[in-house]
């Protein structure tokens, strides 16, 4: 896939830099004006730095969201799947994350291991909401977050060290040596108890996490070709909030990109072949009523999985139009090995799910840019299969096959197109449009993993199609003493992948077994279609001294069932608020001394697909001081969620509530070169 930065990105945090002004910062090709067409928003390294956490700085754009309100330091992975604009997420995501053009999500599940993507090591985070076809293919259905690792040169770059409440310490390092970039990072933490109030039992405990992560990065030039090669790996080790349920992640990565670009105003092509491995164990607890112990409920040993695929690009231009000629294929094969049925003197059940999927493309696209004017359209056809899917059970005490299922092969073919234009209407202001489709193939969990949460039980479905997702968007963008953007859209997503609820326990159902009281039954279903009309605002401003942003995200969100699932018609999909809004104000006080302040507010969510757990809205404020040393480092100090505010995340049946991270003091010092 080719990389495309923006050409007019949203005001929010920064400007964009001139073509003139853009690093290279791993082979690419020059910047397309394609992107001009579509909603973009552009994060800076110092937007990035007052936070230790990539998915905590992607929340200062709303509408940009995991699955629940829980940050990365906390949520279990099979729910850090990244979705945008507030629109039906999941915890696989359904929004396309890359790194220099290589796809970081997991190739099991489609989630993200954040802890593995320090923002230190990062020049730049494009948000392209909405992009659908074109380079990015399945999985860009709400859109893309584009990643740029830094450039290799001499000495320290980049460097974090801190400390902050309840035993956390962190620390990152970014080396430079000629053509070598290396990023170290490591994390503990003793983590808070997720529960709070009278409802908290004697079971009920720190969820703890200590994660490492390495990456290096070579990069040359031969006749006129930039290659580069990375690998990385990572490592999770964390404790869910209660005993006996936490969850251990690794990992490892390697990429090969090959380019020759000829310049800004020609063209040139792009090749990369990427591979990602990941293994994960998950561990499960059946809770006693009154929260005074519990015993193990399941236990996910292993989760062996693999990807790999590679993706090219080829550009020309010709006047005043840039045409560009690319495909991509991902492959990801794995499996869960699991034990679980604990009647009290352990596990008499085993399980291995699991399967392989296929997606591969091509795209073409074309682009006028007339200055004033600005008209883009792409094509593309993808081709995508689900194989050798097997479930199979047995007991464990004599081995025999008490399940064997193996669902029949799928595939299909999926086309999709984006339309785009922008024309300045004044000096100061741009009016732009767009229409797209996209698609997003089901993961490996959702079609063979079951899985328990507390009492509630959710069925794979070795039998999911495709999500598609339809959509057009208008707006407006203005330049001057206040730079600011309007966007309305309207999305209809297809065949959406949602947990349904089946039936409510307590009862004994086939495959799923019994569903204890105050439980549900679900099972991941394509369920009818899921309509949204929303509207993005968003303005900046510089006093002197004195810097101030602000953004809102507001959407109407409503389901349509169909006959697969009538009982969710009209209804708002799981974990979707309406409304969500952030304000940034800096104020550099003196020439050593920044001040920063920081304001989040979601409205009110629901738990579960019935609409029957509301979950309450939510606004927090975050603080920061930061002392820049004639080094040209600087020694910060930052409370986050400085009102201690009670930002619900999870209500279950019995009306039991967990919540995000309470009040936190850091400290630490930076340094950025």
């Amino acid at each position: 896939m080719a990389d495309l930065p923006p050409a007019t990105p949203s005001p929010l945090l920064a400007p964009a830099p001139t073509v003139a002004e853009v690093q290279v910062t791993a082979p690419r090709l020059p910047p397309s004006p394609a992107m001009g067409a579509f909603s973009v928003i552009r994060l800076t390294p110092e937007t990035l730095e007052g936070s230790p956490r990539l998915d905590e700085a992607l929340r200062r754009v709303p509408g940009v969201e995991l699955f629940r309100r829980t940050a990365s330091d906390v949520a279990n992975p099979t729910i850090q799947g990244l979705s945008l604009r507030n629109f039906a997420p999941s915890g696989a995501g359904r929004a396309l994350v890359t790194l220099d053009g290589a796809p970081q999500n997991d190739p099991f599940g489609g989630w993200v291991i954040w802890s593995a993507l320090p923002p230190e090591s990062l020049a730049e985070v494009e948000i392209i909401k909405g992009a659908g076809a074109g380079p990015y293919g399945a999985g860009a259905l709400t859109g893309v977050v584009n990643l740029t690792e830094r450039a290799a040169r001499d000495g320290v770059l980049g460097l974090d060290v801190s400390a902050a409440s309840r035993g956390e310490l962190r620390g990152v390092a970014v080396l430079g040596a000629p053509h070598l970039l290396t990023v170290v990072s490591a994390s503990t933490r003793d983590g808070y108890v997720p529960v709070r109030g009278p409802g908290r039992g004697a079971v009920d405990e720190p969820a703890g996490l200590d994660a490492a992560s390495v990456a290096a990065r070579l990069q040359g030039e031969v006749a006129g070709v930039t290659a580069a090669f990375r690998l990385s790996a990572y490592q999770e080790d964390r404790e869910g909030g209660v005993q006996g349920v936490g969850s251990e992640t690794s990992g490892g990565s390697a990429t090969l990109t090959l380019a020759e670009a000829a310049g800004p105003d020609a063209g040139g092509w792009r090749l990369q072949a990427w591979l990602r491995s990941s293994d994960m164990k998950n561990r499960f607890a059946a809770i006693e009523d009154d929260r005074s112990g519990g015993r193990p409920a399941a236990e996910q040993y292993a989760t062996p999985a693999v990807g790999y695929g590679l993706n090219a690009a080829y550009r020309w231009r010709r006047g005043a139009w840039t045409w560009e000629a690319g495909g991509d294929l991902r492959i990801a094969e794995g499996e869960t090995q699991e034990r679980f049925r604990n009647l009290g003197a352990g596990f008499t059940r085993g399980r291995i799910a699991g399967g392989r999927t296929e997606v591969g493309g091509l795209y073409a696209e074309g682009v006028y840019d007339g200055g004033d004017r600005l008209f883009t359209g792409a094509v593309r056809v993808d081709a995508w299969a689900a194989r050798d899917a097997v479930r199979q059970e047995r007991d464990l005490a004599g081995g025999a096959v008490l399940l064997d299922s193996r669902a029949p092969d799928s595939d299909g073919v999926t086309p999709t197109a984006r339309l785009g234009g922008r024309a300045r209407l004044t000096d100061a202001v741009w009016l732009r449009g767009a229409a797209y489709s996209g698609f997003r193939t089901p993961t490996l969990n959702e079609l063979h993993r079951p899985f328990r949460v507390g009492a509630d039980i959710t069925e794979a479905n070795p039998e999911l199609e495709p999500e598609r997702l339809y959509g057009a968007e208008f707006g407006l963008s203005g330049e001057g003493a206040v730079s600011w953007d309007a966007t309305v859209f309207y999305n209809r997503l297809e065949d959406p992948i949602t947990n349904v609820t089946l039936a409510q326990g307590p009862g004994t159902f086939p495959i799923a077994g019994f569903v204890p009281a105050g439980g549900s039954l679900r099972q991941r279903r394509n369920a009818g279609a899921i309509d949204a009309l929303g509207v993005e605002l968003s303005a900046a401003r510089s006093f002197g001294p004195i810097s101030a942003r602000a953004a809102l995200a507001a959407v109407r969100v409503e389901v349509d069932g169909g006959s697969a699932a009538p009982q969710l018609t009209g209804l708002r999909p799981a974990q979707t608020p309406e409304v969500s809004a952030t304000a940034q104000l800096g104020w550099r006080a003196s020439e050593r001394l920044n001040l920063s302040a920081g304001l989040r507010y979601e409205g009110e969510r629901f738990e579960d697909d019935l609409n029957s757990r509301t979950l309450s809205p939510a606004a927090t404020l975050d603080l920061q001081a930061a002392w820049r040393t004639t080094s040209g480092g600087e020694f910060y100090v930052a409370a986050d969620n400085l009102f201690d505010a009670e930002v619900e995340v999870d209500e279950d049946g019995d009306g039991l509530e967990t919540f995000a991270a309470p009040r936190t003091f850091r400290v630490g010092y930076r340094l950025r070169r």
